[in-house]
């Protein structure tokens, strides 16, 4: 199997669809937004026509509504690759999300099901009163959280609370991985930072205009949780303010460029500590050089 993995705009589903289309593969994605159906464009999901030149797995094949997490992906993506092999294509797993790859290599924690109730209270708080119940609850997780982190304090608080175990104990071990199961060839696109902020910032002023209208009709949908995932799609907010008014378009392209760079940032922070030995990092950011690359590694 291959994995190509790396920052936004690092020209990694280039080269997914490269080595598709050269050696018989099926592109499936790992990135946390091109899983929702609402935006195609702002998410730089591939376009129909370059889903036409291979086969394609889990882009937009879930309603704004809904929210994936990382356990949903990975049953999803092991069923993926499992029909890859049994069709004798390679599958090809392609995104930037660290979290929804180590899920799937790695296995996740069997967290039992949050008691509702208790969910509930603990979403309720504010982040401040959160972190202090946490430093109570789960000192070692509130050191280590940022205090202003609400979704992961709020995670981390409500499984103590309902399981009467940190979350760090449930983590402990893991189930369902698949890294021992396959041969995995991994490269990771790191470009020069100058380089991808250049072309982040292209990027986003051509998407200013062309995802106007997906994001006016997410917004329009009344159906939508005030938490979804979908809405905190880098764009969505930006889009939004210049769609009423209250932004000029310089304003929300330099927002939304802004807004991807610290994002790409964080990537970069991810894949170059994270990941597990032998998921091979370059600065190549020629499409058939990287080909070349990682068709060493899967057929040395």
């Amino acid at each position: 199997m291959a994995l190509i993995a790396g920052p936004t705009a690092s020209g990694k589903s280039a080269l997914a669809l490269a080595l598709a289309e050269k050696h018989r593969g099926t592109v499936i994605n790992a990135d946390s937004m091109q899983v929702y159906a609402d935006l195609r464009i702002l998410t730089a999901r591939p376009s129909v026509e370059e889903e036409a030149r291979a086969p394609h797995r889990l882009f937009g094949h879930i309603d704004g509504a809904e929210a994936c997490s990382a356990a949903r992906w990975a049953v999803e993506a092991r069923t993926a690759i499992a029909e890859a092999h049994a069709e004798e294509r390679l599958p090809i797993l392609v995104g930037g999300t660290g979290l929804y790859l180590r899920t799937l290599i790695d296995g996740i924690a069997p967290v039992p099901e949050i008691d509702s109730a208790i969910r509930a209270e603990v979403r309720a708080l504010p982040v401040a009163e959160a972190h202090a119940a946490l430093t109570l609850a789960d000192p070692a997780a509130a050191a280590r959280l940022n205090p202003s982190d609400t979704t992961r304090v709020a995670r981390a608080l409500e499984v103590v609370r309902s399981t009467g175990r940190t979350l760090a104990d449930w983590q402990d071990r893991r189930e369902g991985g698949v890294g021992d199961a396959i041969d995995l060839a991994a490269l990771i696109l790191l470009p020069d930072r100058a380089w991808l902020s250049e072309r982040i910032y292209r990027r986003f002023a051509t998407m200013l205009a062309a995802a106007d209208a997906e994001v006016r009709a997410l917004l329009a949908r009344t159906d939508l949780p005030a938490d979804a995932p979908v809405l905190r799609a880098i764009g969505v907010h930006e889009i939004g303010k210049l769609l009423a008014g209250e932004w000029s378009e310089d304003v929300a392209r330099e927002a939304g460029a802004t807004a991807t760079r610290q994002y790409a940032k964080r990537q970069y922070t991810w894949f170059r500590r994270q990941p597990p030995g032998g998921w091979e990092v370059t600065a190549e950011t020629d499409t058939y050089a990287n080909l070349t690359h990682i068709e060493r590694k899967l057929f040395p």
